[in-house]
């Protein structure tokens, strides 16, 4: 008498690795998109004592090209699909998935692709949602089998009362030479007491493998050994299929079952099943198909895996750091480098109002290694204006650098910052001879800061303490971003590259109304002045030797000079990108698209804003031949004489006026003097 047999069905088992990969290919690879691909699971060959039943795994490798080969596994072959929101993944035709995925795998029985490759039985499809924002994933597995396929059990018995020991172990030493597309299913022969492996191709392919012989169908049976997985109707539906002849008959079917028996390998707890077949007629393997699984409250659902808690929160921090930036890069800003940003090295000179508005604007663009320098502690005036800063700085009276250094770290904890306390020597301030070793000592770190870092950011109180670091920077052909501020107004700039002898650049096609300097020409902050810097802090009252702005200009010249530096970053020429300025007013339908701009738009020479009349405009100038920093007299006079040219300037800032031969004023006519380094076409603008 045969009765119906009972299935076992399979059971999912996700690494957190699989859901960290998943979240990194979301946000570099699939974006916005939604996803269909194909992924690989896998299953122990060996049971686990301590398992109840078997699983299905997937991990980081699950994503691979190729299923990783491993001895103690078989591979499951699945199918992924990813949805872009929680609506979709909760509204998505579940029986209608697994149905249309149910055709798709008979295609694979028609046109001979399981034939060869066995393990593609043994499949699954896995529907998720990611909210990589909150670490939540949710996610349902289906192991589809055809519900129509009803197989009756006639008996079993164990493999040991049909194979001798002896025979088992013929069995086991064939089985491993098998390749692992194979392990899952074959077909096994007993001749004259020795056992033979058979692949389903071989068996199939040529009818002389079964005749006159009683073949045992045999698969590795993925529940424990007291029961039969239900990938079994999908293997007896693919023999129906290949061999009609054996409908409503009996037939042996050998459930693998490998256990351990101290150091060996045992077939002991495997099952002879003889099965009754069904008719080919009443299999219907284009509707009927089941196998979602049960969620852990054994309800017919998806399943969550919250991966916050398990994440390491430093880990996480970063993730959610750049993921805005990554969801730029989806459709935005497919070009931009985000790993050329994340290792670009800033030196922030100056830790102040302005330090602290540039460092979160950089921190925020991706930028992971940050430098300060300033000679000044905490005091109790700056936290409400200077955003790094708290009161607690203000009392332990912290070191400004430090504590800008110190506060990104709170911020972003992946950051790279540090601080340097120390003062950046002047022009016309003389060194005596009790700090002459210090400021030598404060020369050197300048220096080595300046070659060390990308991008030198001058963010001082004084004039003339950006005399020094333009200097270095122009020798070393440093990108210098220059900001400045004064009550109600701003200027953010770039220096252009230093070049011995620039060469003559080649012609550039403007657009209408538009003008360019290339940017080997490109002045720098000192190139529209004709007197060497000197000592501003001298004799002057408190409101003047401080930088008294209105609270909302250093936060609007420190985003911009943040965003300058990455718009020039991002350019094919960097630093040598040319200028483009409006070379008339009131022009309207501006190309500026056939700029050749950055990806990230515009670069312009100098942002000029005044808060007082909201208004802005960026202005180019060319270098001034005889300036006081990035001129090929003081560049040259520098490399040549180091520290003894330099202190001569320290004490004297007139001397630099003789080494750039600046002209005299008597030397110069009106419109020589207003038409240095500015184009006539500014002329009738009306510069406050």
């Amino acid at each position: 008498m045969s009765i119906p047999l009972s299935y076992v069905p399979l059971n999912s088992s996700v690494n957190p690795s699989f859901w960290s990969k998943l979240s990194e290919l979301k946000i570099d690879v699939y974006k916005s998109n939604e996803i269909d691909v194909v992924i690989w699971g896998y299953s122990r060959l060996i049971e686990n004592a301590n398992l109840p039943t078997s699983l299905l795994e997937v991990d980081s490798t699950s994503f691979n090209k190729e299923f990783s080969d491993q001895e103690t596994y078989i591979p499951f072959y699945g199918k992924f699909i990813n949805t872009n929101t929680i609506e979709k993944f909760k509204s998505c035709d579940k029986q209608l998935l697994i149905n249309n995925e149910g055709m798709k795998f008979v295609e694979r029985f028609k046109n001979g692709d399981v034939l060869k490759n066995p393990s593609l039985l043994n499949w699954f499809i896995l529907l998720t949602f990611a909210d990589i924002k909150k670490y939540h994933y949710y996610y349902w597995f289906a192991f589809p089998v055809p519900q129509s396929v009803t197989i009756e059990k006639v008996s079993s018995c164990n493999i040991s009362e049909e194979f001798s020991d002896e025979m088992m172990i013929d069995f086991y030493n064939e089985f491993k030479k098998l390749n692992s597309i194979q392990t899952s299913y074959f077909v096994t022969l007993k001749i004259n007491n020795l056992v033979y492996l058979s692949s389903l191709y071989e068996t199939f392919s040529d009818e002389s493998v079964l005749k006159d012989r009683e073949p045992y169908f045999t698969f590795l049976n993925l529940s424990p050994s007291s029961n039969v997985g239900s990938q079994l109707r999908t293997f007896v539906a693919f023999i129906l299929h290949h061999r009609p002849i054996l409908e409503g008959t009996k037939a042996k079917f050998l459930a693998l079952n490998l256990s351990r028996d101290k150091t060996n390998i045992s077939l002991k707890k495997s099952t002879i099943y003889t099965l009754k077949l069904p008719e080919v007629s009443s299999i219907d393997m284009s509707t009927t198909w089941v196998g979602w699984e049960k969620n852990e409250r054994d309800n017919m659902g998806p399943r969550l895996a919250n991966m916050k808690n398990t994440l390491d929160p430093a880990v996480m921090a970063e993730i959610s750091n750049d993921l805005n930036l990554k969801l730029m890069k989806w459709n935005l800003l497919p070009n931009i480098d985000l790993q050329k940003i994340k290792a670009t090295k800033c030196l922030l000179l100056g830790a102040g109002t302005l330090g602290c508005s540039v460092a979160r604007t950089l921190l925020g663009w991706g930028i992971r290694n940050i430098t300060f320098v300033d000679n000044a502690v905490v005091s109790s005036s700056n936290p409400v204006r200077q955003s790094l800063f708290t009161f607690q700085d203000a009392l332990k009276s912290k070191p400004k650098a430090q504590a800008a250094a110190d506060s990104l770290k709170l911020i972003c904890p992946g950051v790279n910052s540090n601080g340097y306390q120390f003062t950046i020597p002047m022009p016309g301030h003389p060194v005596g001879e009790s700090l002459l070793m210090q400021t030598m000592e404060e020369i050197d770190k300048l220096t080595e800061l300046i070659q060390n870092n990308d991008i030198i950011f001058l963010l001082l109180d004084s004039r003339e303490g950006r005399w020094l670091p333009t200097l270095i920077a122009a020798s070393k052909q440093k990108m210098v971003i220059n900001a400045a501020l004064g009550f109600d107004s701003y200027l953010v700039m770039r220096h252009g590259v230093y070049e011995p002898k620039i060469q003559e650049p080649k012609a550039m096609t403007c657009p209408a109304g538009f003008k360019s300097v290339d940017g080997r020409k490109l002045g720098c902050y000192f190139c529209t002045d004709i007197v060497a810097p000197g000592n501003s802090m001298k004799d002057r009252p408190l409101d003047q030797q401080c930088t008294v702005t209105r609270p909302g200009v250093s936060q609007i010249a420190g985003a911009l000079a943040a965003e300058l530096s990455l718009s020039l970053l991002m350019h094919e020429e960097q630093i040598a990108a040319p200028a483009f300025y409006v070379s008339k007013q009131n022009v309207n339908d501006l190309e500026i698209d056939k700029l050749n701009p950055s990806i990230l738009g515009l670069v312009p020479h100098s942002i000029r804003g005044f808060i007082s009349s909201y208004e802005q405009f960026s202005p180019a100038t060319e270098k001034f031949t005889n300036c006081v920093a990035c001129s090929d007299f003081v560049v040259r006079q520098y490399r040549d004489f180091g520290k003894k040219f330099l202190f001569e300037v320290f004490n004297n800032s007139k001397h630099l006026e003789e080494v750039a031969k600046v002209p005299k004023f008597d030397d110069l006519s009106e419109s020589d003097i207003y038409e240095t380094g500015v184009d006539e076409e500014f002329s009738d603008w009306a510069i406050q």
